[in-house]
């Protein structure tokens, strides 16, 4: 039994030294390495690896953003200097977290964990690794950029260049000056993850970047039309125009 496994991190000394520490697993057979998590992500979906060891804070594209882009994630263990994001991902167990610096001890461990995981044929790794975003998700820190992929072209949006965001069912188009961009999260998950100083929920369809608003104009009964500077028009609600006047102190 082979295991196909790639290692992301972009710290050369700790490749060297993961390499080092899986050379005592015969059944590991590392089939490439990268510094990035754009480079990464199109090796784990042409390459289709059974493992990865992936850093969490990585240039680019970090271990988090790069998994929720997965769509048929591997075995994954994360590896990492930043032990907030380690009782969240210990909860998930079928997927590993190393703290830097670990033993190999502790990696024996890991990876043993992931062998026998490999030798259950009917085990995915789907639903718990939707399930760690789901609870990486909670996490209560407004969101600084967002990671988006359109076809095999993956980018990474500041917050300050959206404009506003639209419901589309299951989904949200994020709408920038120059291009939209579809990600499957919820409305509600963008307003209590976006700073509310910036971006208010006006309509149950609608988020909207404060910074953006040229004008707000009554519309019809309960409902108000905030045009943006870039001509776009949207509705808003009796509420999200209360909400539109805290913010801007109308």
């Amino acid at each position: 039994m082979i295991i196909k496994t790639l290692l992301v991190d972009d710290e050369q000394p700790a490749r060297e030294i993961l390499k080092h520490y899986l050379s005592d697993f015969p059944e590991i057979e590392i089939i490439g390495e990268f510094t990035d998590g754009f480079t990464a992500l199109k090796a784990i979906q042409e390459l289709k690896p059974d493992l990865v060891f992936l850093d969490v804070q990585m240039p680019k594209l970090t271990g988090l953003e790069l998994l929720e882009l997965l769509e048929e994630p591997p075995l994954i263990i994360f590896s990492t200097a930043y032990d907030q994001y380690a009782i969240k991902a210990f909860e998930m167990n079928a997927i590993d977290y190393l703290l830097k610096p670990y033993s190999k001890e502790r990696l024996i461990q890991a990876v043993k964990k992931a062998i026998a995981q490999h030798q259950n044929d009917g085990l995915s790794t789907e639903a718990p690794v939707a399930k760690l975003v789901k609870t990486l998700e909670e996490n209560p820190e407004y969101l600084q950029r967002i990671a988006v992929k359109a076809r095999h072209k993956v980018s990474v949006l500041p917050v300050e260049e959206i404009q506003y965001l639209q419901a589309e069912g299951d989904y949200v188009m994020i709408f920038t000056r120059d291009a939209r961009h579809l990600k499957e999260k919820t409305m509600k998950y963008f307003e209590s993850h976006l700073d509310p100083s910036r971006f208010i929920r006006i309509h149950r369809s609608y988020i909207v970047n404060a910074q953006c608003i040229d004008r707000i104009e009554y519309y019809d009964k309960e409902t108000y039309s905030v045009l943006l500077k870039s001509g776009a028009k949207l509705r808003a609600s009796t509420n999200g125009y209360k909400l539109l006047k805290q913010v801007l102190n109308l």
